[in-house]
């Protein structure tokens, strides 16, 4: 005698909820995506401050490298040892002041090094390598 295939079945009194888990991550990671990706293409004008001096000076130390190695510190030309002492001063001061360090494209790559190694001795932690923004 032959076997009926239907008797084999099982009826199921449970939902398997994985495959909806599933597509609502994947939803979610698409809309976080998109969203971030449209959010920072929006350009808008910001409104200008006052003209009034203000009180908290900043600072951030800005160290300029040119295409000639000629260092700046802000705005004064220096050389590697009083770069050194100039920073060393300013860690006295405050031992969490942020330095970034912009270097011409047409340097070395060890101009750049000589300076990040200055920062390192003097254990400066907050620093930032300026870039421009890439133009598609």
């Amino acid at each position: 005698m032959r076997k009926n295939p239907y008797d084999d079945l099982k009826v199921y009194d449970e939902i398997n909820v994985v495959p909806m888990l599933d597509l609502a991550w994947n939803l979610l990671l698409v809309f976080m995506i998109v969203v971030t990706a449209s959010v920072q293409g929006i350009s808008v004008n910001l409104p200008k401050a006052s003209a009034a001096a203000s009180k908290i000076q900043p600072t951030t130390k800005a160290i300029t490298i040119t295409a000639e190695g000629t260092i700046f510190l802000d705005s004064i030309p220096v050389t590697m040892g009083e770069l050194e002492d100039r920073l060393r001063r300013y860690k006295a001061a405050d031992p969490n002041f942020p330095v970034v360090v912009r270097g011409d494209e047409k340097i070395s790559y060890k101009g750049v090094i000589d300076v990040l190694d200055v920062l390192q001795k003097l254990e400066i932690t907050q620093i930032g390598l300026v870039t421009q923004k890439l133009v598609k």
